[in-house]
């Protein structure tokens, strides 16, 4: 991903089909799978891109804060028990964190598919650019035990670029992920992580049937982390600028519990 004010989850490029009176989005994503060495797009045209919420804005992501209202107030969501420990999303502005955000962004298994290594200005800037689309993108520390150690982002896929390449629904959420440090990765945190995640959007989405991803196909432990983690491959899609994996996790019941707080 490139280090210059990039809107939200993609570089500056033209964004054909936008419709008079709703904010141009922002083109489609890079890889944000998990990172280290650790419907498809097919019939029927894309559909338009929806226009935000009334509501978009409202509460900005921060510390304290909850994320609006567009992805309902992720910054309230309950802490789950995972096997690794509790586990917590925690919104951010570009100013928290900074430096350990970018030191994660500049470890070459992260830079491979973030494409952010660079100076804290490029974390900063590409932080900021989540926080400006009127709450369809929340970025958020993951601490675990307290212990900050991986970044997500929760975003709408229905508002999203990635909407004109597979056949959204409302209410679609996106995640991204990245594990901080090495010693996180290859031990199977990664999967209890995005099942944990998960189950924390399905139980306080409620008007949300699906979880969806875009890894690159090449990075294949991200790929087998989602599908460890109860996604299944629904299409090989064409973004921008990779061939990504579309990787979908359907609503089971209709009121699918968060994991329990231990």
């Amino acid at each position: 991903m490139p280090p210059a004010a990039t809107p939200p989850h993609g570089p500056a490029a033209p964004t054909a089909g936008a419709r008079p009176g709703v904010p141009a989005p922002a083109p489609a994503p890079r890889d944000h799978g998990q990172a280290g060495p650790p419907g498809s797009a097919g019939a029927g045209a894309a559909p338009d891109l929806a226009a935000p919420d009334s509501t978009a804005g409202q509460a900005p992501a921060g510390p304290g804060g909850d994320g609006g209202t567009l992805l309902d107030r992720v910054g309230r969501w309950a802490p789950a028990a995972t096997p690794f420990g509790i586990f917590r999303l925690a919104p951010l502005t570009p100013g928290d964190d900074l430096t350990l955000l970018t030191t994660w962004m500049n470890d070459p298994a992260v830079a491979a598919f973030w494409e952010l290594a660079g100076p804290p200005a490029t974390t900063a800037a590409h932080v900021h650019a989540q926080l400006s689309g009127g709450g369809r993108s929340v970025p958020c520390l993951g601490l675990l035990d307290g212990r900050p150690m991986s970044y997500w982002e929760l975003y709408r896929a229905d508002l999203d670029p990635l909407a004109r390449h597979y056949p959204a629904r409302p209410h679609d959420t996106g995640v991204h992920l990245l594990l901080g440090g090495a010693a996180d990765r290859g031990r199977g945190l990664g999967t209890a992580l995005l099942r944990a995640v998960t189950c924390l959007i399905l139980a306080h989405r409620p008007r949300c049937a699906r979880v969806v991803a875009e890894p690159d196909v090449r990075n294949a432990p991200s790929v087998a982390a989602f599908l460890r983690a109860g996604f299944h491959l629904d299409a090989e899609i064409d973004l921008p600028d990779k061939r990504a994996a579309l990787m979908v996790r359907r609503r089971t019941t209709p009121t699918e519990p968060a994991p329990a707080h231990r």
